[in-house]
């Protein structure tokens, strides 16, 4: 430093030290600088902040280098970048990053609180990928202000669909204090996110991914309708806020007209041979299995329709035992291609089955 600061001080003509006498920070600065220049983008934000704030004082204090000297530095830089055959996280933090979902939750929670790591990463990141039903535990058990940090900080759609599941009042309040985040400074909002974040951290791995309403209503789905129904009907007995959860999360035949785009009915006929598409077709007898069969024919092909209607009547009586499990085929193609997210169901309302 010593050396950069006499350099960055001396006459016009006073002679750059050779490339060998350089601090490897000077070079790095050159490097950096080099970058800039030519356009490219540099993503400093990466590196810890104590070693930022040292390069932005670099750069601050170096005045020119020769041509010569520059070319070194970059050559150098080039030879040194050339020669590394492999790279690794560095420290246990990245580490755990880079192996996120390759090894267990327990290990990786052990691992943590033996090195002292925290998870945190780019914390606003992490809240903006929780479902809505987690952000909902955040933004009503914090203040307002820092619920309404936390709103601004979402993405606009999954902001609005938070504050659309809170009362009345509780959105208000929110919304309100929105107008007045203006006077928040970028290091509050961190801390805020920084704070959340480490209360994520906090919590005990837990040994299934989804939400009991999801798991219960994932079984249910496959279930046979009177089981199902059954079921329902003792949850709603014990548990009626859970019962209702469940049903939300339940996607039966009778529910694809609702939930399913008309643009998306054609990746069924994609991954449902046409025979289990026929005999539903040809099994479906209740009204509300009627209304999802004309769905499905009224958004796909004109030739396929009619296809699958000749071959339905070829059929005959289709048994309601085989016609369920035609069903319950469409059903899980479906839901397969909603967890690969190529197509998306929509969320049922309050109130809505």
């Amino acid at each position: 430093m010593t050396q950069l600061t006499t350099l960055a001080r001396a006459p016009a003509d006073t002679p750059v030290p050779a490339v060998a006498q350089l601090p490897r920070r000077a070079k790095a600065a050159i490097v950096v600088q080099f970058i800039l220049k030519e356009g490219a983008n540099v993503p400093l934000t990466a590196l810890p902040e104590d070693l930022q704030i040292e390069l932005t004082q670099l750069l601050g204090q170096m005045r020119y280098i020769d041509r010569a000297t520059m070319h070194s530095v970059i050559a150098e830089f080039a030879e040194e970048l050339d020669s590394i055959g492999l790279s690794f996280p560095g420290d246990v933090a990245s580490a755990l990053n880079a192996l996120d979902g390759k090894i267990s939750a327990q290990t990786a929670a052990r691992l943590r609180k033996e090195a002292g790591v925290q998870n945190i990463g780019d914390p606003w990141s992490r809240l903006a990928s929780l479902p809505i039903s987690r952000l909902k535990e955040f933004i009503t058990t914090e203040s307002t202000q820092v619920a309404a940090v936390m709103a601004s900080k979402l993405d606009v759609s999954k902001a609005a669909e938070l504050l659309s599941t809170l009362p009345g009042d509780v959105a208000r309040r929110i919304t309100y204090a929105m107008s007045m985040t203006d006077a928040v400074t970028p290091d509050a909002v961190e801390r805020i996110g920084l704070s959340l974040a480490a209360q994520l951290d906090s919590e005990p791995p837990k040994a299934f991914r989804g939400q009991p309403s999801e798991r219960v209503g994932a079984i249910l789905n496959f279930s046979r309708a009177a089981t199902r129904e059954d079921l329902l009907t003792a949850l709603d007995e014990k548990d009626k806020g859970f019962a209702e959860e469940v049903r939300k999360s339940i996607f039966t035949f009778a529910h694809i007209p609702d939930r399913m785009s008309a643009t998306d009915v054609p990746k069924i006929s994609r991954d449902v041979d046409q025979d289990t598409l026929a005999k539903v077709i040809a099994g479906a007898i209740a009204e509300v299995d009627r209304q999802s069969v004309d769905f499905i024919l009224s958004n796909i092909s004109k030739r396929m329709a009619d296809g699958l209607r000749e071959t339905a009547e070829d059929m005959g009586e289709v048994k309601p035992k085989d016609a369920e499990a035609a069903m319950s085929a469409v059903v899980a193609a479906i839901r397969a291609l909603a967890d690969s997210r190529e197509i998306t169901l929509s969320v049922p309302s309050d109130g809505e089955d």
